[in-house]
């Protein structure tokens, strides 16, 4: 097709808006009309535009042409699955797929920032840079099928740092920050440099569980570390994989647990708040 190069979110016939944006970690252009309403999305892997009106084809096409390189399939979107359906039946407010990486910790922070101190800096700051840290690594697994959400709300006030769900499983991942300090592990003890040892084993093991109950599904307990200055286990953690911040992106190579439709439907029960109010 031809025609001068237009940038994306420029205008096109009728008012419709060429916007780039992803969806499961792949790319897209979203077609819309002035008042934000999608018209169509091309996904560029798949070289196939989704059309919600045939109607609109022409105008589409058009908006489109200075993106498409090569043939195209058009046509309808595909039909929705049952983990699609019940994520669109699902209120905003029990919707936990928008969560940010720390978000308790975001929120607790933004309404009480705590002293600003250097010499007593606030331990809830460290965590949420572990949180933050270790759900930018699980959240770049995205484009090899995998999903996460984060900062899962538990009955009695405790959470699920991130669960994440891909063809290798389930996994609750707790963080810990540990920069620069030596990491002393013999199950169920966790020791941080100089604090006390406490025994967070036991403790990610049960959150682990809990999820497993809320989800009919086995899942795997994780303690991941971020810039531990040293680290060593005297006892081997009992079904707990102890990991580096650098290491998560392992977890993409693992697969041959579940299907791309098995982590869909596991995905839409853990998006939603009300799976997590029984366990």
């Amino acid at each position: 097709m031809s025609g001068p190069r237009r940038q994306p979110g420029r205008p096109g016939p009728g008012g419709l808006r060429v916007i780039p944006g992803r969806h499961h970690g792949q790319e897209r252009l979203y077609v819309c009309h002035p008042d934000g309403r999608s018209a169509a999305w091309y996904d560029r892997e798949a070289a196939r535009v989704h059309l919600l009106s045939e109607a609109e084809r022409e105008d589409v096409l058009h908006a489109l042409g200075p993106f498409l390189t090569g043939p195209v399939a058009v046509g309808p979107p595909p039909v929705p699955t049952a983990a699609d359906l019940a994520r669109l039946s699902l209120h905003p407010d029990d919707d936990l797929a928008p969560n940010r990486p720390g978000e308790a910790l975001l929120i607790a922070l933004d309404r009480d920032p705590g002293p600003a101190t250097r010499l007593r800096p606030d331990p809830r700051r460290r965590a949420l840079a572990a949180e933050q840290a270790v759900g930018e690594a699980l959240d770049r697994l995205d484009g090899a099928g995998w999903h996460t959400v984060h900062s899962v709300p538990l009955p009695g006030g405790d959470r699920v740092h991130h669960l994440a769900i891909g063809p290798g499983g389930l996994f609750a991942v707790h963080s810990v920050y540990a920069r620069r300090q030596r990491v002393r592990i013999a199950d169920p003890v966790v020791a941080l440099g100089r604090r006390a040892p406490e025994p967070l084993l036991r403790r990610v093991r049960a959150l682990a569980d809990r999820a497993s109950y809320a989800l009919t599904a086995e899942v795997h307990p994780i303690l991941a570390l971020i810039g531990p200055a040293d680290l060593s286990v005297t006892a081997p953690p009992r079904g707990v994989r102890v990991l580096r911040y650098e290491e998560l992106p392992a977890l993409a190579e693992l697969g041959g647990v579940l299907k791309p439709a098995d982590v869909d439907a596991l995905h839409a029960m853990a998006r939603d708040r009300r799976t997590w109010t029984r366990v």
